[in-house]
């Protein structure tokens, strides 16, 4: 079986949970104002922060999704690295200093600046926790796929420790011991996967056991009854949490010139080498059987490595090779939104908040981008590491990096999964801490006008992030099989069809009105919501529907929701422009 629980990698597991725990407890004392629970009192260091932007945004899509999507379809899965890194450029150049000058706790306090309106406050914190909550549940799926092999339980249980752990973070210090959690978990993240590239290196490539003559494997055949009873090819298998019936896969199947192995090769080599190379890739089809059981068929095939490094193998990136507009149209939309939606994301735009100055803010954001930059160019190196590695699960594409760390050796596997471990922590800390703020700053005490002080504002806090994270319990069991990079892509739809225009606007557009902003974040935000829920991958990924009755012509959402944002401000605001009350507060 491919997992089978390892003592080492519970040992290191558990050092890590026993250090973050202690590390928010230490951290306690200064999370007593409303300030220093949601901002970490202004205190913290450009360079700290500029590495916790970095643990915050390379969540488990990042490491998890992206290797898993390279591993499995090639160059596709670095397409998102470009495009979640492409965001940050927006949120250097013209994000990054005004959102510190602008706002105190939360993404609200900076739209409303210049207004006192509820309904901004209303529409930014609605905005807020509809984004937090897409985006944690891909953090919480991520969670669960680590914990069956690293401690063999499910993922259920997985998903369960993941946010009790975090709701005690986020409870006993708020954003303090989330940055330095981030912080440490960034800095790990990026170093174990630099060790982890120059491990793949030194061993180079090599042909899989068996296909010398280049003969393809048999293909495997899980079939899952509805008990949760497993078989291959009609033999029971048990029902042991956290088993896999398949076999390590993921081959060459021929190298240049007949060799059988490369030997060391450095980065650009690797890559020429692949690209001369013949890969096995597998697919899947699964069927419903009469009794309503499930036959999965994993089936391999040839690829040539040029076409593995070539862009248009995974569904959501067939627009560039498809002649179907539709297809180019989804292509396009999903990069529009991944470009958009890193500087409309609320957890990573209250994050601006935690340090002194603009000047800082701006330090900082080159930092992260630094950091999530080099990390980005690591992930190609792990997925094709993993596609080659023979260390392949075929039935989740999420386990791809942790596996590949297991082919060199329990100690690192169990340090690369931990830290994985750490990097859903540090990112759902940070989603939590946004959705607390949307409902008690801005709901609260901003729309309903509640006068709390700052002792109970803290409790309020403290009691949100509990039930923010009951909630991301349960969408991270219900949404296990999904690929958590996939997930991702929604959220950052959602979030720049929702927040970038009213952002932007605000900034560079003196007309804008509140009557502007509250339009087009509500537009935003409830049309790229509807627009998935409709689309061909939501009916066959979630309501297990034929894809082709779906109501959207393409899943991506961006390319029409985000230029309907900024129409609906633009028109909104100039048929309230000489309304009272709808322009900038006096003084």
């Amino acid at each position: 079986m491919i997992y089978e629980p390892s003592a080492t990698a519970v040992v290191i597991f558990c050092l890590f949970v026993a250090f973050t725990l202690g590390l928010s407890f230490y951290f306690g004392g200064r999370a007593r104002s409303v300030k220093g629970y949601y901002a970490a009192g202004g205190s913290i260091h450009w360079f700290v922060n500029g590495i916790a932007f970095a643990g915050d945004y390379l969540s488990a899509a990042s490491f998890l999704g992206i290797c898993g999507m390279i591993a499995f379809y090639g160059y596709d899965g670095f397409l998102y690295s470009v495009g979640y890194l492409a965001g940050w450029i927006v949120a250097l150049f013209v994000i990054a200093e005004p959102i510190k000058r602008l706002g105190r706790y939360t993404f609200a306090d900076a739209l409303d600046n210049r207004f006192n309106s509820r309904g901004i406050k209303l529409a930014a914190a609605t905005s807020t926790l509809a984004v937090s909550i897409f985006y944690l549940i891909p953090q919480m799926v991520g969670a669960g796929v680590l914990i069956k092999p690293l401690l063999g339980f499910s993922h259920t249980f997985g998903v369960i420790s993941v946010g009790t752990v975090v709701v005690l973070i986020v409870v006993t210090a708020g954003m303090v011991s989330t940055t330095y959690v981030q912080f440490i978990k960034g800095a790990l993240l990026v170093a174990f996967s630099l060790v982890l590239t120059a491990l793949i290196l030194q061993r180079g490539l090599r042909v899989g056991p068996g296909l010398e003559r280049g003969d393809l494997p048999p293909a495997q055949i899980v079939t899952v009854k509805f008990t949760g009873e497993r078989f291959v090819n009609g033999k029971p298998q048990g029902r042991g949490p956290g088993q896999s019936d398949l076999e390590h896969v993921g081959h060459l199947s021929r190298l240049p010139g007949g060799a059988t192995h490369t030997g060391p090769l450095g980065p650009l080599a690797f890559l020429s080498t692949l690209g001369q190379s013949e890969v096995v890739l597998w697919s899947s089809k699964t069927e419903k059987l009469s009794d309503g059981s499930t036959t999965t068929t994993y089936t391999p095939r040839k690829v040539p490595g040029s076409e593995v490094l070539q862009p248009g193998n995974h569904p959501s990136f067939n627009g560039i090779r498809s002649e179907k507009l539709s297809d180019k149209l989804n292509f396009l939309s999903l990069m529009l939104a991944l470009f958009c939606g890193t500087a409309s994301l609320p957890h990573i735009l209250i994050r601006y908040y935690t340090v002194k100055d603009a000047a800082s803010a701006r330090k900082s954001t080159i930092v992260g981008i630094g950091s999530i930059g080099f990390f980005y160019v690591l992930t190609l190196f792990l997925g094709l590491g993993a596609m080659t590695s023979g260390a392949i699960d075929v039935s989740n594409s999420n386990m791809a990096a942790p596996l590949l760390a297991r082919s060199f050796g329990e100690m690192l596997f169990a340090a690369i999964s931990a830290i994985a471990f750490t990097t859903v922590l540090g990112t759902v800390s940070g989603l939590i801490i946004a959705a607390s703020g949307a409902v008690v700053h801005d709901l609260l005490t901003g729309y309903f006008r509640l006068d709390l002080h700052d002792a109970n504002k803290v409790r309020a806090g403290k009691f949100v992030s509990v039930v923010v994270g009951i909630v991301a319990i349960v969408l991270g069991i219900a949404f296990e099989k999904l690929n958590v990079n996939f997930l991702v892509g929604w959220a950052f739809s959602v979030a720049a069809s929702a927040n970038l225009p009213s952002l932007v606007m605000l900034l560079f557009w003196r007309g804008t009105t509140r009557e502007g902003i509250t339009a087009a974040i509500f537009t935003g935000m409830v049309s790229s919501l509807a627009w998935i829920l409709l689309s061909a991958e939501t009916y066959e990924n979630v309501y297990k529907l034929p894809p082709e009755s779906a109501i959207v012509p393409f899943s991506q959402p961006g390319i029409v929701t985000i230029p309907l944002g900024f129409l609906t401000l633009i028109v909104v605001s100039l048929f309230t422009q000489g309304r009272v009350g709808t322009g900038p507060r006096k003084g």
